[in-house]
């Protein structure tokens, strides 16, 4: 009996269009009182709004020194994160949409 060699599957060839943004990050919210304190007032998409947050994070060295992916909250970030004292980065996210309308 001889074993038959499976043949070669052709490589899949990537498209060269640009991938869209979906339009529902992009679009403009508003941040809430408590978030102006932390990125300022103005409209702005959810994606800018992420880096505006961590900038803020890094600046005031707010990320735990042993545990990286935990966030310690200072008096501006405290009521953003609905009180506590440390989230970790993935339900920063999550805490921070509710403040965007």
């Amino acid at each position: 009996m001889a074993k038959k060699k499976a043949a070669k599957k052709p490589a899949k060839k990537k498209s060269t269009a640009k991938r869209k943004p979906n339009a529902a990050f992009m679009k403009p919210m508003n941040p809430s009182a408590s978030l102006s304190a932390v990125i300022g007032g103005n409209a702005m998409p959810r994606t800018e709004v992420t880096k505006k947050i961590w900038a803020y994070i890094k600046r005031n060295n707010l990320q735990d020194k042993k545990n990286r992916r935990m966030i310690n909250a200072d008096d501006k970030l405290k009521p953003v994160f609905g009180g506590k004292s440390q989230v970790s980065m993935f339900e920063m996210t999550k805490l921070v949409n509710k403040h965007l309308k």
